[in-house]
């Protein structure tokens, strides 16, 4: 996925209210950016982080900004991190189209946001006339609390918990259903369950696996460019 524009650089001055960030630009200009995070964004919101953000030109939106990578460096070197959310299914979408994920190639079809389970939506559906439907849920990774080990979630997601336990119903009827967690880090050589941040997603992770739903994990590249879905890695300590 390209960057439409080229990317603004700036200074964090502060995240609040979950969706906005006050952001210092290279010229001295304040702007506010939304920041398309709900999560806690854990290490990921400190004052003086340099950002990345990118400029609207539609008149309709309240704010042009939109604060799109951040900056880290946990003492090997600095890295990029993908702040924005919502980018996770594109970047999906556009590795499925290209068989980049390997685990997930071979079917005929692709379908977004279907209904499933009780009252909720899967992110993508697969197809085939060859094999059983393919349900895929999509999580976005960025927490880093040791150097190179990528974690999830960052804060408490009982809607996660929720979406494993509705993978598990559509194993049980007969479908293949994958967790898949893209990780927008740049620095991240494994990844597991912060378990300590939310048990109850542990757990019912744990419950899924059991009950057949597979898990998979796959790494960004990232640029000021362009951000796109590059190579699998381990999920240490998971079933």
């Amino acid at each position: 996925m390209e960057f439409s524009e080229p990317l603004i650089e700036g200074c964090l001055i502060r995240r609040y209210k979950r969706f906005l960030a006050d952001v210092e630009l290279s010229d001295g200009e304040i702007v506010t950016a939304h920041c398309a995070n709900p999560g806690s964004m854990l290490g990921l919101k400190d004052p003086g982080l340099k950002v990345w953000l990118s400029k609207s030109n539609n008149p309709k939106r309240k704010l042009a900004y939109s604060w799109e990578l951040a900056e880290t460096n946990l003492g090997r070197e600095a890295s990029l991190v993908g702040i924005n959310t919502m980018l996770p299914n594109k970047l999906v979408k556009e590795a499925l189209e290209n068989s980049i994920i390997s685990e997930l190639s071979g079917y005929d079809e692709l379908r977004m946001e279907v209904k499933y389970g009780k009252t909720s939506r899967i992110d993508f559906l697969l197809e085939s006339e060859k094999s059983a439907p393919c349900y895929v849920e999509v999580k976005n990774v960025h927490l880093m609390r040791e150097p190179g080990l990528a974690e999830f979630p960052d804060s408490v997601t009982k809607r996660g918990a929720k979406h494993l336990g509705e993978l598990a119903l559509m194993v049980k009827q007969g479908c293949r259903a994958v967790m898949l967690y893209i990780i927008q880090r740049t620095d991240a050589i494994d990844f597991k369950l912060a378990r300590d941040l939310d048990p109850e997603y542990a757990r019912a992770f744990d419950l899924a696996c059991n009950s057949g739903v597979e898990a998979l994990c796959y790494r960004c590249h990232i640029t000021t460019k362009n951000i796109k879905v590059s190579n699998n890695l381990k999920l240490s300590g998971c079933l």
